[in-house]
């Protein structure tokens, strides 16, 4: 098995750097077949040879394309992503500026919401050249191909690692922020990719307990919203055999659907513990991220309150397919912890007062009813989902001492100018490919292959159909 899988994927190799349409497509449809039932090593060596081919222009922007869902698909079969996942951010990075030159230039020429990426034809190019004249192609090419980069991306920062790589490149960071903040209004897989994005700016904050006078170090990864941080703070802390906090400890249930396990239908409703209140006295919304709360010498500080009214919220992460985890590092020493103390602020009113209009609502507490049961989620989702079936109706002071180093501050979002492509370079026309079919609805072997199959879309309908065209600023 492992023979026939480094066969089928030399084919795709061999059939991107051609762009050949016709051996391309079954390339895809075997690897996808054969991939998990090989050992992840195999799996790692093939996904890290897909690396120089999206680095470069060997093959045409379509196919690097779809070479990018290969690689998010191996992903999610559990393979390490090692340097292809930065690629593929690189070059969403590449993508992402000329699919904005287009969304700008077709605001430019009449408005309206731009045609969806998988249905963009001639036509769209007719009109953005109006606007962009010869690099009317690039722009539109890079606008066709811009969700299989977001899909791509959206599964490799999903991966810890990905995102280590990203807090170490601030400047790939805030370009990619920028090119999410700018398409997300128009594509929703923007959106989790800049929710992934901000989870990759905070990773460690100081916790400070009024009630106690204690202070802690805590790290931590993978945290999509402060609900989840909430939880896993009270886990670290409350308890005997934890830091000796006062209260009662979270469920197990709880936890285990905050870090790594699906939510229980027995355990759905935490129940909180504390008032989370930043350095300065204001409150730390559960629906925020961490990268929001408020940092004091580099550190995010993050105090704990009683609370003055009871929450709760649901056990499960705002992004299933990101393991999250929280530790204490260290707890500070009475002397360090006096130092801190003397920065924070008072609390605010426990009930901000109805005249205080600059305080956001208070939150409802979340009850779960019989009914409230979430659905299943797919570990990544990155590939399209299996249809559903059709249920039955039913009824219903000075600083403190040796502080750590600051860290860089969170990425501004840049609106930087439209990047302007060059014309495309002039290359031989070759035939379109046949239509294109849809991806395999899960990551298993197919029970029989169909004839055809593949990932490889053609060139839209009248759009030119050169197979290298695409753009070349990089």
């Amino acid at each position: 098995m492992v023979d026939e899988f480094r066969a089928a994927f030399q084919e795709l190799i061999d059939a991107s750097v051609a762009t050949d349409p016709q051996h391309f497509p079954p390339a895809v449809h075997k690897v996808y077949v054969l991939a998990s039932q090989i050992p992840a090593s195999e799996r790692e060596l093939a996904l890290e040879a897909l690396a120089p081919l999206l680095s470069g222009d060997q093959a045409a922007p379509g196919i690097i394309a779809d070479l990018s869902v290969v690689a998010g698909a191996l992903v999610e079969m559990g393979t390490d992503p090692g340097p292809t996942g930065v690629e593929v951010l690189r070059r969403l990075r590449t993508m992402g500026k000329g699919a904005i030159v287009f969304a700008r230039a077709w605001e430019r020429t009449g408005g309206g919401t731009p045609p969806d990426p998988d249905t963009v034809t001639a036509d769209a190019e007719a009109r953005v050249a109006a606007d962009l004249g010869p690099d009317a192609p690039s722009a539109t090419m890079c606008w066709w191909t811009i969700r299989r980069h977001g899909l791509a991306a959206k599964t490799m920062l999903s991966e810890a690692e990905v995102r280590a790589h990203i807090r170490r490149d601030p400047a790939l960071h805030a370009e990619l922020m920028a090119i999410a903040n700018q398409l997300s209004d128009l594509l929703t897989e923007f959106d989790q990719v800049r929710a992934l994005l901000r989870m990759a700016e905070a990773t460690s904050a100081l916790v400070m307990d009024r009630a106690s006078q204690r202070a802690f170090r805590v790290l931590f990864d993978g945290i999509g919203d402060n609900a989840q941080l909430h939880t896993l703070l009270a886990d670290a802390l409350i308890g005997p055999h934890r830091q000796g906090l006062p209260g009662d400890p979270p469920d197990p249930r709880w936890v285990a659907a905050f870090r790594d396990s699906a939510p229980d239908p027995a355990a759905q409703t935490v129940r909180g513990w504390w008032n989370l209140v930043a350095h300065d006295g204001t409150w730390v919304w559960n629906e925020g991220v961490p990268a929001e709360i408020p940092t004091l010498h580099g550190e995010h500080l993050l105090v704990l309150d009683e609370q003055p009214y009871p929450r709760s919220w649901n056990a499960a992460r705002r992004h299933p397919q990101v393991r999250g985890w929280l530790e204490v590092e260290a707890e500070l020493s009475p002397e360090e912890t006096a130092l801190w103390w003397k920065r924070v602020a008072p609390t605010e009113p426990a009930i901000p007062s109805a005249d205080e209009d600059q305080h956001p609502p208070l939150p409802e507490p979340v009850v779960l009813g019989a009914d409230d049961t979430p659905e299943p989620v797919r570990v990544r989702g990155f590939l399209p989902e299996e249809p559903p079936t059709p249920e039955p109706a039913t009824s219903e002071p000075s600083a403190p001492a040796d502080p750590r180093p600051e860290p860089p501050s969170a990425p501004v979002r840049p609106e930087p100018a439209a990047p302007t492509p060059p014309s495309a370079p002039a290359r031989p026309e070759t035939p379109a490919p046949a239509q294109r079919p849809q991806p395999p609805r899960a990551l298993r072997p197919d029970p029989a292959p169909t004839g055809g199959n593949g990932l490889l879309p053609p060139l839209p309908p009248g759009v030119s159909n050169s197979s290298a065209w695409g753009p070349t600023w990089r």
